[in-house]
C-alpha cells in the first residue's frame, strides 16, 4: 500500500497537545513544544503516531518544516482509514 497525504494546521506552544478537529481539508492540532529546532515537529509526529495507532517511523513529514500548514505523508494507511481514526480519537 502506498502513503497517504495528510494536511495539517499546527498551533505550536499551547496549553496541551491535542487534535482540535478539521479545518477545510486540514487536521487542526496543538502542541506544547515550541516552533525551533524541529521541536514542534517532533511532537507533531508523536501526536499523530499516538492518535493514528502508528509507529512514529510510519510518518515522515513532506512539507512545511516551517509553517503552520504542514503536509505528512503517513505509510500503510488509506485515507478512509485515516479519517476513521481521527474520528475515534476526536
Amino acid at each position: 500500500m502506498s502513503a497517504t497525504r495528510l494536511r495539517l494546521r499546527v498551533s505550536p506552544k499551547a496549553s496541551s497537545n491535542r487534535l482540535v478537529g478539521w479545518h477545510g481539508e486540514a487536521l487542526k492540532l496543538r502542541v506544547t513544544a515550541a516552533p525551533e529546532r524541529g521541536k514542534a515537529n517532533d511532537a507533531v509526529i508523536g501526536l499523530l503516531a499516538e492518535a493514528l495507532d502508528v509507529p512514529r517511523q510510519s510518518i515522515t513529514l513532506v512539507h512545511g518544516e516551517t509553517a503552520q500548514d504542514k503536509i505528512v505523508e503517513i505509510a500503510a494507511l488509506d485515507d478512509g482509514e485515516i479519517k476513521r481514526r481521527i474520528a475515534a480519537w476526536l
